[in-house]
């Protein structure tokens, strides 16, 4: 598999001198669900704002589906191979209904009249959202209906990768089980933030721990939380259902050693990394 995301020596201070990524490195294959997660200041939603373009005063190599986000023409090009699913859905809800919303990327894309129909309804298809929603006002939805709307949205616009951010912090326990069931259903690489680990348990492969800007952590999602001294040095806890035979074996197996890299730009088995504490 070709690299989606290739992230080399990560850096990023606000203004005022805090650091809030230090020498992050990793790459991203296309098909991966990958989670991201670390205590409150960690510097995750600054990460996910670098790989959606809405940062250029980084330092370091970012590439997103082949767009150098160094670059302005980079940062514009990504927002047709990027998708945001930001944590207030009213941020990103912009039209009168339901459907003229999920139509409005594809409409700004220039397309026809009936691809765009067709995307839109594909993308409302594909959340569960029916005909009986396409006129509603989208902020007279729940919380979790509007979280479809936002996820809608995006996959109208088909691109090669999501970044989500807390997709469950104002979700009943429903509305959960219904995001996991949406994305079980998509088959778009994605990178979702969230402090909710048993969602990150049921929705991802890979796993990403981020503490004080730097990567903590990379490796397969049940083998690294099932680590109960990395993720309590890391203001973490091992989700419940993760099993004690689960916890024993994490504790016995020891760090999984990071792999040499084949090539500066080339980390073929990266989801298994476990970066030294």
């Amino acid at each position: 598999m070709s690299c989606l995301v290739e992230i080399q020596n990560l850096q990023y201070a606000y203004p005022q001198g805090r650091k809030a990524l230090v020498d992050v490195s990793l790459h991203l294959n296309h098909g991966e669900r990958v989670g991201l997660i670390g205590p409150n200041g960690a510097g995750k939603t600054t990460f996910l704002l670098v790989l959606a373009g809405l940062m250029n005063d980084f330092q370091g190599e970012v590439s997103v589906a082949g767009c150098d986000l160094s670059t302005a023409a980079g940062r514009r090009s990504v927002h047709r191979k990027l998708g945001v699913v930001f944590q207030n859905t009213d941020d990103q809800i912009v039209n009168a209904n339901v459907y003229e919303d999920v139509a409005f990327g594809p409409l700004n894309l220039g397309l026809p009249e009936i691809e765009v129909r067709q995307r839109v309804n594909q993308a409302l298809a594909s959340v569960g959202l029916n005909e009986d929603y396409w006129q509603r006002i989208p902020f007279h939805l729940s919380s979790g209906e509007k979280r479809r709307v936002a996820i809608a949205g995006v996959v109208a616009m088909q691109p090669q990768i999501i970044l989500m951010d807390e997709p469950t912090s104002d979700l009943d326990p429903r509305g959960r089980r219904e995001l996991v069931q949406i994305l079980s259903r998509l088959p778009i690489t994605r990178i979702v933030s969230s402090h909710n680990l048993e969602f990150v348990l049921e929705t991802c492969d890979r796993v990403l721990v981020l503490d004080e800007g730097r990567l903590r952590a990379d490796g397969p999602v049940r083998r690294i939380l099932a680590d109960e001294s990395l993720m309590l040095h890391h203001g973490l806890e091992v989700p419940g259902s993760i099993s004690a035979e689960e916890r024993r074996h994490a504790a016995l197996a020891g760090p999984i050693p990071e792999p040499a890299p084949n090539h500066p730009h080339s980390h073929p088995h990266s989801s298994m990394k476990l970066t030294s504490l």
